[in-house]
């Protein structure tokens, strides 16, 4: 696969990732590095996001996913594929 061309994963992150700011965080990260996606809290209180970008860029926010903001506490996150593709990048609704 190219270096340059998109690709998607879509990640569960669980730990205390939610009241401490965990989705603005990863937003700003995705402006930074040019990700396009989505990210939303979950109803069981871990935090579910796609990321779609350059090979790069997605480890990239992988690695920040994996940090979190400073409040968070991150445990776990699991990684997979994602076909999805995205324009942009939006906090989603709580589902």
């Amino acid at each position: 696969m190219p270096m340059n061309e998109p690709i998607a994963r879509r990640l569960v992150v669980r730990g205390r990732v939610q009241g401490v700011g965990y989705r603005k965080y990863i937003e700003y990260k995705a402006g930074q590095l040019g990700i396009r996606g989505w990210v939303r809290n979950r109803l069981d209180g871990s935090v579910e996001a796609v990321v779609q970008g350059s090979l790069a860029a997605v480890a990239e926010i992988i690695e920040c996913a994996k940090r979190g903001p400073r409040k968070a506490e991150v445990a776990t996150v699991e990684i997979n594929n994602s076909e999805e593709e995205h324009d942009s990048f939006v906090i989603r609704p709580t589902e």
